[in-house]
């Protein structure tokens, strides 16, 4: 069945979106933003070259399925080959990897995003063959020599990982490193593409309110991070963002979840507009009473820890 996703990739190819610590103890270390765009691999629509993902991995095999723990699950190994990635796929991959995988990951998906991480004191790449077949790659990730490829919608199947040395055909000692929590090093980026929604709203839109269901939190200490009455745990990239034609009329930003959340907004003016409780409701809310047009955007936070949970963004011009 891989075979003929592949095959049929190369025919019409898809385009894929590829937003190192245990979890007991990642969110007590971090102290910087992560911002998932700027953590997001190029995945290249293209087919198989001298790879071959049917041959037995070199360092093994493993089942995990979303929620695994412990998180990360690490695997020791020799980074490296005598295969230039950058010739035998091409795109953005790049260094030097070996014809067999160095790892298979057979995963079953859930709501959460996949990391895809190597450590070294050297520099080393990452090449993935996802389950449709397609290549991803990165060299840099967030924080620095370290590459990183993260899937942030990623599919159940096999994940079939090279980890390259760049440069030159080596061998160096590395860590590979497959996570669902996002990697410490990245900074806030107000520009980066949202995790879920852009959404383009004028005065009297209808249905209202509008309606986008998310995962509330992150890594981040908004209170730290921003200052003022910001408050929660978020990620780096916006949630969702808004471009609001406003009749100069009320608009009203409100999150609501089953955990206690946050709301952290970034106004047309640039000015941070953010929210905790709402009376005697945990349920946060943002109003404007005559709200400028603009872009405004929106982080759903959690309170109290950087946990991920369900929530759902509302947007509304009523009272």
């Amino acid at each position: 069945m891989r075979k003929l996703l592949l095959e049929r990739s190369v025919a019409t190819p898809p385009v894929l979106t590829g937003r190192l610590l245990e979890k007991g103890d990642f969110f007590d270390m971090i102290h910087v933003r992560v911002v998932l765009a700027a953590m997001t691999a190029t995945a290249l629509a293209v087919p198989a070259a001298a790879q071959d993902y049917s041959l037995d991995p070199a360092y093994g095999t493993v089942d995990l399925e979303v929620g695994f723990l412990p998180d990360p699950h690490r695997v020791d190994l020799q980074s490296g080959g005598t295969i230039d990635a950058g010739e035998a796929i091409g795109g953005e991959c790049i260094g030097f990897i070996a014809d067999a995988p160095d790892f298979r990951l057979n995963y079953t998906a859930g709501d959460l995003p996949l990391f895809i991480r190597s450590q070294s004191e050297e520099d080393t790449t990452l090449v993935v063959n996802g389950p449709d077949g397609n290549w991803s790659c990165n060299d840099d990730g967030p924080a620095g020599l370290d590459p990183e490829v993260v899937f942030t919608s990623p599919a159940s199947g096999q994940y079939d990982i090279w980890v390259g040395t760049f440069g030159e055909p080596a061998n160096y000692a590395a860590q590979l490193q497959i996570s669902e929590i996002p990697s410490a090093g990245a900074v806030l980026d107000i520009g980066a593409d949202p995790t879920y929604e852009t959404v383009d709203l004028a005065a009297g839109f209808l249905p209202d309110p509008y309606v986008v269901e998310l995962d509330s939190g992150g890594p981040i200490d908004a209170a730290t991070e921003i200052g003022g009455d910001c408050t929660g745990y978020i990620f780096g990239a916006p949630d969702v963002r808004l471009n609001y034609d406003s009749s100069g009329g009320p608009l009203s930003i409100a999150a609501f979840s089953e955990t206690d959340t946050t709301l952290v907004v970034n106004d047309p003016g640039g000015n941070w507009v953010c929210a905790d409780d709402t009376g005697e409701s945990l349920d946060p809310a943002v109003w404007f009473d005559s709200a400028p047009s603009g872009q405004y955007d929106i982080w759903v936070g959690t309170y109290g820890e950087p946990e991920i949970a369900p929530a759902r963004l509302e947007i509304s011009e009523l009272e």
